[in-house]
């Protein structure tokens, strides 16, 4: 009999990831066939392209079952990049924010495992049958700390993660979460790309993608005119002025302790922070694979093996 598969997969607001893939939570049905099967899910039937855009906020995610599709379409591209085969058992390594933890565990559990039967499915046109055997969550951000001890060695540090829509914060004390610290803020990236998005459409009079924006927060090279490029600019230092100010505000003095900033929004965090408002020291993690590694360390942990499947 074969071994279960520890997969890791954080379920993210604007993106999925696995331990070695990531790709937009879009999910869009399609009555009948597309003309092409690139990216497309068929399950019991219906069709799903995926990771086109990206999902309607849904705070709780067991609402509907598109995560529990998307969660499908990240097992199948897991399975790909491993050569395990179309056919496998699995056991899920997730998270939750340790501010709803407790409260959401059971629930998102159930909502992922259902009742332990083999799935059936077809992704990019390849049938897969898998079994999800069990289901293990874990804080997010910190299992995606503890990729990285070293950083842990501070008696006290600061971690901030950086999502699609919330940036969750925690204060580690000698290795372990501060529970009493944890805050979840709706400041995620998706509220600095809007705000950019509308201030060149009322300035410029231009309607930038998302895609566009993130390029240019980046410092990609465009044909974008200098004067969108200064709007961008303003509006991300502006974003991150105001989240730094937040962070204060939850009780977290970033000029006295050093920082960890994870998530999608590290990178442009640290490249936009105002040299006034800079932290003492900041670390950067800018694998956004970082937390379903982290749950997969951890499951595997528990499991007795190394978590790599």
């Amino acid at each position: 009999m074969s071994v279960p598969i520890i997969m890791g997969i954080d379920h993210g607001y604007a993106a999925m990831k696995t331990a070695h893939c990531c790709f937009p939570t879009g999910l869009v049905e399609y009555a009948h066939e597309p003309y092409s099967m690139e990216n497309v899910l068929e399950y019991e039937g219906r069709y799903f392209v995926v990771g086109s855009g990206r999902q309607p906020l849904q705070k709780d995610k067991a609402q509907s079952e598109d995560y529990y599709l998307l969660t499908l379409a990240a097992i199948a591209q897991e399975l790909d990049y491993r050569q395990a085969g179309p056919t496998a058992e699995v056991v899920l390594a997730a998270g939750l924010p340790l501010t709803s933890f407790g409260r959401d565990k059971k629930t998102f559990r159930k909502y992922l495992l259902r009742d332990k039967a083999p799935v059936s499915f077809r992704f990019a046109g390849k049938a897969y049958t898998v079994t999800i055997g069990d289901v293990q969550l874990f804080p997010q951000g910190y299992a995606a700390v503890l990729t990285q001890r070293e950083l842990l060695e501070e008696p006290s540090v600061i971690v901030a993660d950086i999502g699609g829509w919330t940036v969750d914060l925690m204060r580690i004390d000698n290795s372990l979460p501060n529970a009493a610290t944890c805050r979840s803020l709706e400041l995620g990236m998706i509220r600095c790309l809007d705000a950019i998005s509308e201030q060149i459409r009322r300035s410029r009079g231009i309607s930038m993608t998302s895609a566009q924006i993130e390029s240019a927060l980046r410092g990609a090279v465009s044909n974008l005119d200098s004067g969108a490029k200064e709007i961008i600019r303003a509006e991300a230092e502006k974003y991150v002025s105001q989240l730094l100010s937040a962070i204060q505000e939850c009780g977290l003095d970033y000029r006295a302790m050093p920082m960890i900033l994870l998530g999608g929004g590290a990178s442009l965090f640290k490249s936009h922070v105002p040299p006034a408002s800079a932290p003492c020291r900041l670390f950067l993690l800018d694998d956004v694979t970082l937390n379903a590694k982290g749950f997969e360390r951890l499951c595997g942990q528990m499991s007795g093996r190394d978590g790599n499947g």
